[in-house]
């Protein structure tokens, strides 16, 4: 049994792992966990005054110097991946509080990052994405319908979007996921932030949508 807290790296790949995995198959304790994660960096890790977050949580054993890591190495920075999943998750949520933390992060570290970008790619890209939020799809339907849109959007490279399928019938969801399923087939709904377009009901539409930069939100 480990006698020590986990590190921020620890909570930072998991979140951003649970950011992936609800892409492949939506599951509402997964979103849960998501919370509870993004909840515990902002509590155990953050340096409010400061920015960033420490690799080592508020309440760990004492230490001469606790570090708050921004530079990558043979993995990502833990800083950068915090930024780029709490982004993402406040994006999906609404929770405002959690795009706050990101940003005050690359405020940290903006300087560092504009000397050497090379050396801080994962706070990079989380930067990209707070300059121009990814695009997000909410689906709802069946979920015998929803696997075929899944599908489709899968077959194309599109790294800014986060496709969420949730099927009818969930209850408790944030506001920004709470669409209103159909009685057959699949709706779409394409979003930055809250703001959406209308719902799409056909997937080609749907496609022509998202490759078009006209009808973007």
């Amino acid at each position: 049994m480990a006698h020590l807290n986990a590190y921020l790296d620890d909570h930072a790949f998991l979140l951003e792992a649970l950011l992936e995995l609800m892409q492949c198959e939506f599951r509402d304790a997964d979103l849960q966990f998501a919370h509870e994660l993004a909840e515990l960096l902002l509590a155990q890790f953050e340096d409010r005054a400061a920015g960033g977050f420490f690799f080592v949580s508020h309440d760990h054993e004492k230490l001469i110097h606790r570090a708050k890591p921004g530079h990558d190495n043979a993995t990502p920075s833990g800083n950068g991946i915090a930024a780029h999943a709490l982004q993402r998750l406040g994006h999906l949520t609404g929770e405002p509080r959690y795009l706050e933390a990101a940003e005050r992060a690359l405020k940290l570290f903006y300087a560092p990052l504009e000397r050497q970008p090379i050396g801080f790619v994962s706070l990079a890209t989380a930067l990209d994405e707070y300059l121009d939020p990814p695009q997000i799809v909410i689906l709802r339907g069946e979920a015998g319908a929803l696997a075929s849109w899944q599908r489709s959007l899968a077959a194309h490279y599109r790294p800014d979007l986060l496709a969420i399928a949730i099927p009818a019938g969930v209850p408790g969801l944030p506001a920004v996921l709470d669409k209103a399923a159909p009685a057959r087939g699949v709706n779409a709904w394409v979003c930055r932030g809250v703001t959406c377009l209308p719902a799409i009901g056909e997937l080609a539409e749907l496609n022509r949508v998202l490759s078009s930069p006209a009808g973007a939100v």
